[in-house]
C-alpha cells in the first residue's frame, strides 16, 4: 500500500534523483552563465581538485603530504568554526568573557 506522497512522487524522477543535483538547466540560450553555475557546482565538490590530482601521477610521499595537510586544515577549520559559534552565540551572561 502507498502512501499519498510515495504516490505523487514520478518514478522516473525517483530512479534519477542522483543526477537532479547537478543538474543545469539553460535557460533563454544563455550557456556562458549555465557553465559558470556548473564549474561552480563542481568546484564546491571538489570534483575538479580531483580531476586534476588524477591527471598525473601523484608520487607516495606527496599523496601522505596532501593527506596530512588535509587532516590538519580539516581539524583548524572545525576548531576555528566552534570558536566563532561560541563568540557568536546569543544570551549570554557575561558577553565578552574574559575581558573583566
Amino acid at each position: 500500500m502507498q502512501t499519498a506522497k510515495q504516490s505523487c512522487i514520478n518514478p522516473t524522477l525517483m530512479r534519477h534523483t542522483r543526477f537532479i543535483a547537478r543538474t543545469v538547466f539553460v535557460q533563454n540560450n544563455d550557456v556562458e552563465a549555465a557553465c559558470r553555475v556548473l564549474n561552480r557546482i563542481l568546484g564546491r565538490e571538489d570534483i575538479l581538485d580531483q580531476f586534476r590530482r588524477t591527471r598525473y601521477f601523484e608520487k607516495p610521499f606527496q599523496f601522505r603530504r596532501r593527506i596530512n595537510f588535509e587532516r590538519c586544515k580539516a581539524i583548524y577549520n572545525e576548531d576555528m568554526d566552534r570558536k566563532i559559534q561560541f563568540v557568536l552565540r546569543k544570551n549570554r551572561t557575561d558577553p565578552f568573557p574574559g575581558a573583566s
